[in-house]
């Protein structure tokens, strides 16, 4: 440890710049790859959550289709019992005495066929159900269906990425802990800080066209003469990250525009 310190003294402001720029790099792909994996798990957890819902639905409407058969042949159970007592109102009809009895057992009849009438509408009301509910059977099952191949397709999909970018994202890896270790903790530890908390997770960035890279805000040139000299480690005053010249991140500087001249106007006397 002892001597993982005195190289760290040793090294140069350039050069621990120079691993921290490469460090980002790695770590750069590495959020890249992740970004690009990590869309497709969610868009796998969205189609599972759909295809529940969706066999969920099935099964409410299976539920009430079998409800409503129930309800259909306790009706039908009930319409033959009726029937059942208005013959035996017949039969006591042909043996009335008085036409008190006659009119008791009409009343009667007539009471059980008002019923009758009733529990077939129910029928007929239960049954228009069932075809309902078996319409939306077959649309939701043809839902059920594109989601489950959709499904299969991502789940595919996601397999290959994962399979493709391991090696790769395992070598950045390997590369960003040897970069690590050319780093000092204090200055690797406040890149991680910086990187943690900046939005697209540039800790380190390059100075371009006189700004900063990462909040695009102008960098003093007295600011940027202090960076070209590698002497210190230098921050952006407006969102803490890093600051290093295109030669040090090897990147070739695009000159600011220069600014345009302003046309004078001549002035001119009158000869008296």
């Amino acid at each position: 440890m002892a001597t993982d310190k005195k190289h760290d003294k040793e090294r140069s402001v350039e050069e621990r710049l120079t691993a921290l720029y490469k460090l980002q790099t790695c770590l750069s792909e590495v959020d890249r790859i992740k970004n690009v994996r990590g869309e497709l798990p969610l868009e796998v957890k969205d189609l599972e959550d759909d295809i529940i819902r969706l066999q969920t639905r099935i099964q409410n409407y299976q539920d009430e289709i079998d409800r409503q058969n129930s309800l259909i042949n306790v009706k039908k159970g009930d319409i033959e019992q009726r029937k059942i007592k208005i013959a035996r109102y017949d039969e006591q009809i042909d043996n009335v005495r008085n036409n008190r009895e006659f009119s008791f057992l009409e009343k009667e009849k007539e009471f059980e066929s008002l019923e009758i009438e009733l529990a077939e509408k129910n029928i007929r009301e239960a049954q228009a159900k069932i075809n309902e509910r078996q319409e939306e059977i077959v649309k939701t099952q043809e839902e059920l269906t594109d989601r489950e191949h959709n499904l299969e397709d991502k789940k595919k999909e996601l397999e290959e990425i994962i399979s493709e970018t391991k090696q790769e994202e395992e070598k950045l890896l390997i590369q960003a802990k040897e970069l690590e270790s050319k780093i000092d903790d204090y200055t690797l530890n406040a890149f991680k800080r910086i990187r943690k908390n900046a939005r697209n997770g540039l800790g380190i960035v390059c100075v371009q066209r006189n700004a900063c890279g990462g909040c695009f805000n102008r960098i003093p040139p007295q600011r940027q003469l202090e960076i070209k000299m590698h002497k210190k480690v230098i921050v952006c005053e407006y969102c803490g990250r890093i600051l290093i010249d295109g030669a040090l991140a090897g990147i070739e500087e695009v000159a600011a525009a220069p600014a345009p001249k302003r046309r004078t106007r001549r002035s001119t006397t009158s000869n008296s």
